[in-house]
């Protein structure tokens, strides 16, 4: 039979992907793929409707750059092109200092959630419009531990013990304004009234406010206070609008509208007032630093004065030349821009390291300075002494009285800003939000993203249970095996409604005989029986008896359908022909027959009674039936005794036809027994139950006994768009004493 090369070029074709079959497939579902999709995209619609809506609250604050610094004088890094004053004022927006007061202020750590009723409660506390400011839904149903809408619950205080930080707390509203506090595992921490301050149990609680309903309950959680810092600076979103616009945009997304503009507007008025604190700060700071330089200035310009009036007055005086007085007014300028960049320095100090581009910058200005003056000073030597004394001594008043000056018009600028505490933020749009059009959930978008997830899960699904249903759905993988299929019997809904309707009865007594054929002899799945029977009458004419055996590779496949159904059409067609129930264990034809169970084959081949009295006349004429009997403790060894052979012998005598019904051959080893008396071997096997692998297992079962099989009818044929060829598998079967099951 050369099963290795058939199975080599099966398994080669197996691995390919067929399109046209899966897409059959997925059209053979069609339902199954539109339950689950229509189900997805009610639930996704559900969710779009139930959800509570997430409302989106904004705030704007300008940032202006600092032109110069505190001490008046240019800022030394504006020249590297330095980043927008606006990020660092975003990361001041986000510190715990700003956050963390905000939590502080606005008691953020405690967490209040009234308890709704499960999935629909929330969308009806919503959509409760209560008749005035204040009021609280009545309980439905009276179900009064559930908030209805209206509920309000606000802590002035509440203080707990650190292992009851994060944890679940319930309040339950009582009468006259009293409540209970539970801990997580129900045990009751105070009770107290709205209004009062309680301390019990290591637990201190103010309540300021409470609109409830007696009964009902909320839930309560006081987080670490770094918890929930870290929860607002993950969802404040701080953003600049524009590069280097200096405008900062405040958002923050939440279900209650009414606590993000609060938070907003607290964030960004803490904001505007610590900007001006700080600006008052490093103006005092830097009015400071000038007030202690101011007394050695106004020194060192006495000094000056008073050695250029000695000079004069010492008999040395002349007047400067207009050479000199020229180099003199360079100098001058260069000294005083030289001491404008050594107070620079001296801040520099103390803000940042000598390492920072900033002061880097100013020590590279210092030296191109310096270098010029250097030069100056070249010329100066080329004068005459008188001139060149008289240039240096007017040189240091001049510088001294400019510097001096200079430092006066700062301090007093200084002392005005500080004075005036103006930063260099303002909020230009309090915090607003638009509560027509929340920005969750998106219905639409939610609606068409559960309708295709639903698809693609229905999709799968199907796919899925095909890659792992590897029963054959066409004849040609049976054939390519190297067994020629007899005949394809459709699908028979009206066997199938009998079959379901007699699992449903448990007495015997009550069952009617159904054969398909007899009932209904225009049923596709007759009609193919009768052409079964056609091959059948031309492969017995050459056979060496007149005996069929049916068997199959596993339990309800359709043997005991096709077996009887085979049986009355080859007796409708005029032949007498008996049919034997040889499954001792398991056999039910009898109940398919509405026959009794006793003298059957095992009590034939035990000799417990006589061929006549086994044998049953069934309502077609020229079809006798006999019972598999009573089940015997040994029916592989009944049937491997000369017993069953002379009685196979005395019927093939009478009978022009004997149909013999056997058990599953991977289940037990009867149907082998059986095979070697009878001439043509056939197996049932069912549309997209029995797999490849299964089929072949049998096949290579039957001839390891001897046995030839003729060839296989295709049972159970569902009229599909796909025709799909998948690796099977094969299992050991369980093959119990007597059923119902067929």
């Amino acid at each position: 039979m050369q099963l290795p090369s058939v199975l080599s070029t099966r398994d080669k074709d197996r691995d390919e992907i067929d399109i046209l079959g899966l897409v059959g497939t997925l059209i053979d579902h069609k339902w199954l793929i539109g339950a689950i999709t229509g189900a997805f995209m009610v639930a996704g619609a559900a969710y779009a409707v139930l959800a509570p809506p997430v409302y989106l609250a904004n705030a704007l604050v300008q940032v202006e750059p600092k032109k110069n610094d505190m001490l008046g004088f240019s800022d030394i890094s504006s020249m590297l092109g330095g980043q927008s004053p606006a990020a660092t004022e975003i990361g001041i927006i986000k510190s715990r200092t700003i956050i963390g007061k905000t939590v502080d202020d606005l008691h953020l750590d405690i967490v209040v959630t009234p308890n709704t009723f499960p999935v629909i409660g929330g969308f009806l506390a919503r959509r409760y419009k209560g008749d005035d400011a204040g009021g609280v839904a009545p309980a439905r149903l009276g179900l009064n531990g559930y908030a209805w809408g209206g509920e309000r619950l606000e802590f002035a205080k509440l203080d707990l013990p650190d292992e009851l930080l994060g944890k679940k707390l319930t309040l339950v509203a009582a009468e006259q304004q009293r409540f209970k506090l539970f801990d997580d595992d129900g045990a009751l921490l105070l009770d107290g009234a709205t209004g009062e301050e309680i301390a019990q149990n290591g637990v201190a609680v103010h309540v300021a406010t409470m609109a409830a309903n007696p009964g009902t309950r909320f839930e309560v959680v006081r987080n670490p206070r770094i918890v929930t810092i870290q929860d607002y600076q993950d969802d404040l979103e701080v953003s600049e609008q524009g590069k280097e616009s200096g405008i900062i945009s405040l958002a923050l997304a939440s279900t209650d509208y009414a606590l993000a503009v609060k938070i907003l507007n607290k964030v960004s008025t803490l904001y505007v007032e610590q900007n001006v604190q700080r600006t008052s700060a490093e103006a005092a700071q830097s009015l400071d630093f000038l007030q202690a330089q101011l007394p050695q200035v106004k020194e060192d310009l006495a000094k000056a004065s008073n050695a250029l009036n000695t000079y004069q007055t010492g008999g040395n005086t002349v007047n400067i030349s207009l050479e000199t007085k020229s180099v003199l007014e360079q100098i001058v300028v260069l000294d005083t821009r030289i001491s404008d960049l050594k107070l620079q320095q001296a801040d520099m100090d103390r803000k940042f390291t000598r390492e920072h581009p900033a002061y880097r910058a100013l020590m590279t200005q210092m030296g191109d300075l310096n270098s010029q003056r250097r030069g100056l000073e070249k010329k100066v030597q080329g004068l005459p002494a008188t001139q060149q004394e008289l240039l240096n001594l007017t040189r240091d008043v001049e510088v001294a009285t400019q510097i001096y000056t200079q430092l006066l018009n700062k301090s007093q600028e200084l002392d005005i800003v500080r004075a005036g505490a103006v930063g260099n933020a303002r909020l230009i749009d309090v915090a607003d939000v638009d509560k027509t059009n929340p920005i969750k959930p998106r219905k639409a978008l939610i609606v068409l993203i559960a309708t295709f997830l639903g698809g693609f899960v229905g999709v799968a699904l199907v796919l899925v249970r095909k890659s792992l249903s590897r029963g054959l759905e066409g004849p040609e993988a049976i054939e390519q095996l190297g067994l020629p299929v007899y005949a394809s019997i459709p699908y028979s809904a009206l066997q199938q409604e009998q079959d379901t309707r007699k699992t449903r009865l448990s007495d015997d007594a009550n069952r009617e005989s159904f054969l398909l054929a007899l009932r209904n002899p225009t049923d596709l799945s007759i009609e193919s029986i009768r052409s079964l029977r056609t091959c059948l009458h031309f492969a017995g004419l050459d056979a060496t008896n007149n005996r069929i055996m049916i068997s199959g590779p596993s339990p309800e496949v359709g043997k005991t359908f096709v077996s009887s159904n085979l049986a009355a059409v080859i007796a409708q067609s005029g032949q007498k022909v008996v049919l034997i129930d040889a499954d001792m264990r398991k056999g039910h034809l009898h109940k398919t027959l509405a026959t009794s169970v006793d003298n059957g084959l095992s009590d034939l081949l035990a000799k417990r009674c006589n061929l006549e009295q086994a044998i049953n006349q069934l309502e077609i004429e020229n079809l006798h039936f006999i019972s598999r009997g009573q089940v015997p403790p040994n029916p592989s060894e009944l049937l491997m005794h000369a017993n069953f052979r002379a009685l196979m012998a005395e019927l093939s005598e009478l009978y022009d036809v004997v149909i013999i019904d056997t058990p599953p051959l991977l289940a037990v080893t009867d149907a082998a027994i059986v095979g070697r008396e009878a001439a043509i071997n056939l197996i049932v096997t069912r549309f997209g139950v029995n797999p490849a692998k299964e089929i072949e297992l049998t096949i290579r079962r039957f001839a390891q006994n001897g046995i030839e099989l003729k060839g296989a009818i295709f049972n159970g044929v569902e009229k599909r768009a796909s025709s799909y060829y998948g690796n099977g598998g094969y299992g050991y079967y369980n093959y119990e004493y007597a059923s119902d099951k067929s």
